[in-house]
């Protein structure tokens, strides 16, 4: 065990080191005082330091960078104020941000925040402004990424501001698609709550960067690797959404009529058509449409609702993947079906009460009924495939009594 004097003296010498010489593997030179391995300590002590040092300022530049995304101008705004205001004392390698409180920078930062602010609450206006900020928060993410850095290394600086602006995009993306999400709602209060908590968010977390960064760090690139698995159907989840807009923008500025529903399947869907069903199999009716919600069924595919004049009981969603089909069969003889109207699209729904199944199609306000003409068409069709299912059932329940009377008579 250490004495208690060596102690002292170990850490007496740790917070007033004597100037060693000291080769570049540690050792002592023949000349110095020190002991060598207290000389390796402290070596191996300022490596750390120097690590953790590297690390706070990673964290707290790609922290900045990711917060951008939610709100650039707000992140800005804060982060100038509270280094005005003395709430924060910058470590010395945070001295290039000290500029963010300039009286210059919290006037526009400031004026551009109370626009958002207002428009960030009105459905719609939100992703309008999210569009239009879809290239500037990842650049002012990776300007405020560098920026933290410092002078440092250039070759470390363009490595992190491509971090940085990637990080300040995936947050981005995450935040348009929740908003395009949530403006499909018709009650306006969602939206105002949702922006609320985003605006707490960014605020609480800029408060915690500066006083927990590798923590904040690693938050947020959690969330950035669940935000980079959830892309793909975010970025389905924001198409579908987009087309949808401009379909009922089409719907405004002239209605199509539809008499009949189309019976036109174009080629690359009709080659999954004939692969699913007979060759010699005749298309009915052939709707464009969105997946919904269903068991086995992929949300947000862009496909074709098909049916044959072959086989009345059942419909077929014929849609395309990048690797390959993704397409679907349903039995309807034992479904039902509702239509119900929403703001952006007609949402068409087969479920059945006894097996729990629902699966759900959107239909675009651009063509004037065609979900209303597609809903009729499946209670026709229903109602013919159901008198056949029930014909069925009592030819096997009649062949069931016929067998079983042979096995009495066989008995006796």
């Amino acid at each position: 065990m250490v004495s208690a004097g060596k102690a002292a003296t170990v850490r007496f010498l740790l917070a007033n080191p004597p100037q060693c010489q000291c080769d570049k593997n540690g050792a002592p030179r023949s000349n110095d005082i020190v002991p060598p391995d207290l000389c390796l300590l402290r070596l191996n002590w300022r490596s750390i330091h120097s690590a953790m040092e590297v690390l706070q300022t990673l964290s707290v530049a790609l922290g900045l960078a990711a917060l951008s995304g939610y709100s650039l101008y707000l992140t800005v705004f804060s982060t100038g104020l509270a280094i005005h205001f003395g709430w924060v004392h910058l470590a010395p390698q945070f001295a290039s941000l000290s500029v963010l409180g300039d009286p210059g920078i919290l006037i526009v930062s400031g004026i551009l925040f109370a626009m958002e602010f207002f428009a960030d609450k009105i459905p719609w206006v939100d992703s309008i402004w999210d569009a239009a900020h879809t290239v500037i928060r990842p650049i002012g993410g990776a300007f405020l990424a560098t920026r933290a850095l410092g002078t440092t290394n250039p070759v470390f600086e363009v490595i992190v501001a491509l971090l940085g602006g990637m990080m300040s995009f995936a947050s981005h993306s995450l935040k348009a698609s929740t908003r395009l999400v949530v403006n499909s709602s018709p009650e306006p209060f969602s939206n105002i709550a949702v922006s609320a908590g985003e605006n707490v968010m960014v605020v609480g977390a800029i408060a915690l960067l500066w006083h927990y960064p590798v923590a904040v760090f690693v938050f947020f690139s959690l969330l950035f690797a669940i935000t980079f698995y959830f892309l793909p159907k975010i970025w389905r989840s924001t198409s579908m959404n987009l087309w949808l807009i401009s379909r009922k923008l089409n719907q405004i500025s002239a209605a199509e009529n539809i008499d009949t529903l189309p019976a036109r399947l174009p080629s690359r869907y009709h080659a999954l058509f004939q692969r699913l069903t007979s060759a010699a199999a005749t298309v009915a009716w052939a709707v464009p449409c969105i997946s919904g919600k269903g068991k086995y069924l992929e949300s947000n595919r862009f496909g074709y609702l098909v049916a044959s004049t072959d086989e009345p009981s059942k419909v077929w969603f014929i849609t395309k993947t990048m690797f390959g089909s993704a397409s679907k069969m349903l039995e309807i003889e034992n479904f039902k079906v509702s239509l119900e109207r929403r703001l952006l699209f007609e949402e068409l729904t087969l479920y059945s009460l006894g097996k729990n199944r629902r699966f759900t199609f959107k239909f675009d306000r651009g063509g004037a009924g065609i979900a209303a003409k597609v809903f009729a068409e499946l209670e026709t069709r229903l109602q013919i495939a159901r008198p056949l299912t029930l014909t069925e059932s009592k030819d096997q329940e009649a062949k069931s009594a016929g067998v079983q009377e042979l096995q009495k008579e066989e008995i006796t």
